[in-house]
């Protein structure tokens, strides 16, 4: 019988009968590997917790289980009454129609007050990202009025403007002002040197560079300031109308929650506090919701929780 040869190159011939198995190698045949099914379907639980929507009433619930089972166990209804009568007292006061009319005054000067500064804004920002000029005014005056507080322009709103909406109006757009300015214009700012040449090839200047491809491109910061600005301008109406309510003798929510504040209804207080807090997550949940999905989700420029 002739033993296996092999040749190792140069004319030289290696027999295989003396050769060794290499340790560092496996020879081992293993099963073939099956593959499961590469979709599957999610089970009905895991399809309902997906949804925000769910998981937010989740938390509200654990909320509320703990406000009221605190309040029975304190038992101080002027300093904290349960959930039941503070629900008691929002619904009858939405019955009757005080909290829809209050509600009603607060959001018409709430829409003036944000579409001003918006307005305002948008020259800013178009004057920041036209000119030299424009930037160095922008960035001075927010580094002059970002950091003061809205309230704190209360008294010059009074001497300017006297009591009633034109004062509310004016801290309204203080506060939501600078905070929509800075980011867009860090938004605009963002913006890539590829998409800037692509719209100048194209011949777009001015006004419509601005709108055809920096407010696109820079969309998400934009939508980021839009939110900041809308809480800045909510909280601070509700703690302006405190102040212009008394003092003119009407207004809107925030005058009702002092209202039964004066009057020591602590579940009128929490009612109105309440219903600060649904317009908030309405605001937020439904409209803000609404408008990232059929832009920066739509275009992929963000991802979805």
């Amino acid at each position: 019988m002739n033993t296996p040869q092999v040749s190792t190159g140069f004319g030289r011939v290696q027999s295989l009968a003396g050769t060794r198995r290499r340790p560092d190698r496996v020879h081992a045949v293993l099963p073939p590997v099956t593959i499961g099914p590469i979709e599957e379907r999610l089970p009905l639980w895991r399809l309902i917790w997906d949804l925000a929507v769910v998981r937010r009433i989740v938390v509200i619930l654990l909320i509320a289980i703990v406000w009221e089972s605190y309040a029975r166990w304190l038992d101080n209804p002027l300093s904290l009454p349960t959930l039941t009568e503070t629900l008691q007292t929002l619904g009858s006061d939405i019955l009757n129609g005080r909290i829809p009319q209050r509600l009603a005054v607060t959001l018409r000067i709430l829409l003036v007050g944000y579409g001003l500064g918006l307005l305002m804004a948008a020259v800013f920002t178009t004057l920041a990202v036209s000119t030299r000029f424009g930037t160095d005014l922008l960035s001075t005056l927010t580094a002059m009025f970002n950091p003061m507080p809205a309230i704190a322009l209360l008294p010059l709103a009074l001497l300017w403007f006297g009591l009633g909406t034109p004062s509310l109006v004016f801290v309204i757009v203080h506060s939501v002002l600078w905070s929509i300015a800075l980011n867009t214009h860090a938004g605009f700012l963002s913006v890539s040197e590829t998409q800037r040449m692509a719209g100048q090839t194209f011949g777009l200047r001015g006004l419509r560079f601005v709108i055809g491809i920096l407010v696109p491109a820079a969309f998400p910061a934009i939508l980021s300031g839009l939110k900041i600005g809308w809480a800045f301008a909510w909280r601070t109406l509700i703690a302006a109308e405190l102040v212009f309510g008394v003092s003119a003798g009407q207004g809107g929510l925030g005058w009702y929650i002092f209202e039964n504040r004066n009057l020591l209804d602590t579940a009128g207080v929490f009612a109105g506090l309440i219903t600060v807090m649904i317009v908030g997550l309405f605001v937020e949940g439904v409209v803000f919701a609404a408008i990232e999905r059929s832009t920066v989700r739509r275009w992929g420029m963000q991802r979805s929780q």
